[in-house]
């Protein structure tokens, strides 16, 4: 999919941050955007109208993608708006910031929200879109974590939650395939709002690496527009944007 003037690209959580970053980037090659969002109206609004003033059409979709029945509603109002679905990028994430010592203090609404955001709504929004995707051999990528992979993070179910995305990754990209390639990119620290006040954190994740400071969004959003854009014998692969953290 070297080509993405004129397709359709759907971006949960894309009213900030990362999303919103793709959301642009993908509107400046000439696609067309479908910006999701939860709560974040305003910031939707106003990521929508950085899409519009680019020259391409662009709508906002309010939907709670960890409910399925929300979730198909969208996909069906995207479908009958746009008629047709290129791109996904299940971007829509959620934490709580725990220590990962506090056993106690990981509670189970804790798990129960990094798992029904983090990994069952990737499931959720795949599914719906799968149809319309393999038609136009298009494509997913999934904002995932490097806490996946080393089991550190936010919290303990945050990294188990982003585990989960992984493994979701791999087992789309084997029953999508041929027709739909399936990847998800894994950053490190990111300074985006989430992170806001965290100094520390930040501070933690990012010195001492090689490359020496935190992603921005627009350094995640390169890489995910690179697996969208190129890449084409690339699926079922977590790529990690973290500075070189894991090393």
């Amino acid at each position: 999919m070297n080509d993405v003037k004129g397709k359709v690209a759907l971006i949960t959580g894309a009213a900030t941050g990362i999303g919103s970053s793709v959301a642009i980037m993908l509107a400046e090659k000439g696609a067309n955007i479908v910006i999701n969002y939860s709560k974040s109206a305003k910031d939707a609004e106003d990521t929508l109208k950085e899409v519009q003033g680019l020259g391409v059409e662009g709508i906002t979709c309010q939907a709670d993608v960890s409910k399925d029945a929300e979730v198909c509603q969208m996909v069906d109002k995207v479908i009958e708006r746009f008629g047709r679905l290129d791109i996904l990028v299940n971007n829509a994430g959620t934490t709580n910031f725990v220590e990962l010592h506090d056993l106690e203090g990981l509670k189970e609404e804790h798990w129960d929200r990094a798992f029904n955001t983090n990994s069952k709504a990737i499931f959720f929004v795949s599914r719906a879109c799968a149809e319309e995707l393999k038609k136009n051999k298009g494509c997913i990528v999934n904002t995932t974590s490097i806490a996946g992979q080393t089991g550190r993070g936010s919290s303990m179910a945050y990294a188990a939650s982003k585990a989960a995305g992984i493994s979701i990754t791999k087992s789309l990209a084997l029953v999508l395939a041929p027709e739909v390639r399936v990847n998800s990119v894994a950053p490190g620290i990111v300074t985006t709002r989430w992170v806001e006040g965290k100094e520390d954190h930040v501070k933690k994740l990012s010195e001492g690496t090689p490359i020496g400071r935190p992603a921005n969004a627009e350094d995640v959003a390169e890489v995910v527009l690179s697996l969208i854009t190129s890449a084409g014998l690339v699926t079922g692969q977590t790529i990690v944007v973290d500075s070189g953290f894991t090393i």
